[in-house]
């Protein structure tokens, strides 16, 4: 990216001067995604998130959800692959399974979170990943994984410099140990501190100093399961071999577009996440082309 564009709005032309690679070829060349979440009681923001790494371009998904509802999933997203992940009897997820079908060597980035709702189970899956994950492939955290992620220590030094954060404003004031800033300052604050790049209420933090904020987006993107799609839409564009920084910026970018492209045919509240997704693909055709 030219040095003009280190900092700054996200606007339609700073994207245009920091393409995303070529993305045509077999599903395997546009990448895989491997999303690890999804409880027994809410599967549906894994899925969320799956379908947003899918509309944004990447070839391949697997969705790895509590084994109650793998079934379900299968049905659901024919499109995705489904490993059924242990659970404990409340149908939270308790980690990966023994043999996970060499899900993490096919993956090209793996996000964890979407859907999870229980601190030891997540805890555990996190720690699964790092000793079973390679230490190239880049990983998104969103949702229940950053709230265990401060007490992680180990955790947090084995995916430095290949992490993505997706914190909202208390998600954010819980990485920085309650401290509660303006989400510019949190986004440095936290990329700063986990070595991680970070997409915060619009704003984007890179560990070396840079940052980009939304050039718009409606209040309607406060709404169950944005963050899901906000997360795999980052997700879907890293695993193209995106840099970290690069999907990130794109990444938010999209969802606030997809937002500003429903406020205008649904209304500035009201449109639902699964929308987001749908229109992620035309946010991104208008970006690349105008």
């Amino acid at each position: 990216m030219s040095e003009h564009g280190a900092t700054g709005p996200l606007t339609a032309a700073l994207l245009r001067d920091w393409p995303l690679p070529d993305r045509s070829g077999s599903k395997d060349e546009r990448g895989g995604v491997l999303v690890l979440g999804g409880a027994r009681g809410t599967p549906g923001a894994a899925m969320l998130s799956g379908l947003a790494a899918l509309r944004v371009g990447a070839g391949r998904l697997t969705l790895a959800v509590a084994s109650s509802v793998s079934g379900q999933v299968a049905v659901a997203v024919p499109e995705s692959g489904v490993l059924a992940l242990p659970e404990s009897s409340s149908g939270s997820v308790a980690g990966l399974p023994d043999d996970d079908a060499g899900e993490l060597d096919r993956a090209d980035v793996v996000l964890v979170g979407p859907g999870l709702d229980e601190p030891d189970g997540t805890r555990g899956l996190i720690e699964d990943v790092c000793a079973a994950l390679d230490d190239q492939t880049p990983v998104v955290l969103d949702a229940f994984a950053l709230g265990v992620l401060p007490q992680m220590t180990d955790a947090r030094r084995a995916l430095a410099g290949r992490l993505v954060l997706t914190p909202n404003g208390e998600e954010g004031s819980r990485l920085l140990d309650g401290d509660e800033r303006d989400p510019k300052e949190a986004a440095a604050a936290i990329a700063d501190r986990y070595g991680a790049v970070v997409a915060l209420s619009g704003h984007v933090a890179a560990p070396d100093g840079r940052s980009w904020q939304s050039a718009s987006g409606y209040s309607g993107l406060g709404t169950s399961g944005s963050g899901d799609v906000l997360a795999g839409a980052v997700a879907g564009l890293a695993a193209s071999g995106t840099d970290l920084a690069r999907a990130t910026g794109w990444g938010v970018a999209l969802h606030a577009g997809a937002g500003d492209r429903l406020a205008a045919s649904v209304g500035p509240v009201g449109f639902l996440a699964r929308e987001l997704v749908d229109a992620l693909p035309h946010v991104l055709l208008e970006f690349q082309v105008t």
